[in-house]
């Protein structure tokens, strides 16, 4: 029994040393902002506020940079989704990194977005089939 003991306390401080260490690793370290340039000619403010509640956290540069977002591992999957989603398309650089209407539009509709890692910690932001009509509405009448 006392080596079974001794086994697992060095399982978890190997665990607690490696948590520790991985915080050194310099991937999702920068959690900037850069500049808005241009955002789509929206058709209302409500149109934009609804965009915004529903997407700007990965496709703007405004995205809200949370507590947890500076311990790794999560802070990696959270500056890999930023990256990837202003890539993809930038409300706050459109003029630069426009999104095509219609990828947007389906990945609603099939419940792509928001992806399942970001519901999981934001509850609120997973969608019913009123709120999915809502936001692609707002789209819609925004981005031609």
């Amino acid at each position: 029994m006392k080596v079974i003991k001794k086994y697992f306390w060095l399982l978890v401080i190997g665990a607690i040393g490696l948590f520790l260490l991985i915080q050194l690793i310099p991937f999702g370290h920068n959690r900037t902002n850069p500049a808005v340039v241009a955002e789509p000619a929206w058709s209302s403010p409500a149109a934009r506020a609804l965009v915004k509640e529903h997407c700007f956290q990965c496709h703007s540069n405004e995205t809200n940079w949370t507590w947890y977002a500076n311990i790794a591992p999560g802070s990696w999957l959270i500056a890999y989704d930023v990256i990837e989603g202003r890539d993809k398309f930038n409300f706050s650089d459109w003029n630069n990194n426009p999104g095509e209407l219609d990828e947007m539009v389906e990945a609603i509709q099939e419940g792509e977005m928001p992806p399942i890692q970001y519901w999981i910690f934001h509850p609120n932001s997973k969608m019913d089939g009123g709120q999915k009509q809502d936001l692609i509405n707002a789209l819609e009448s925004s981005i031609k």
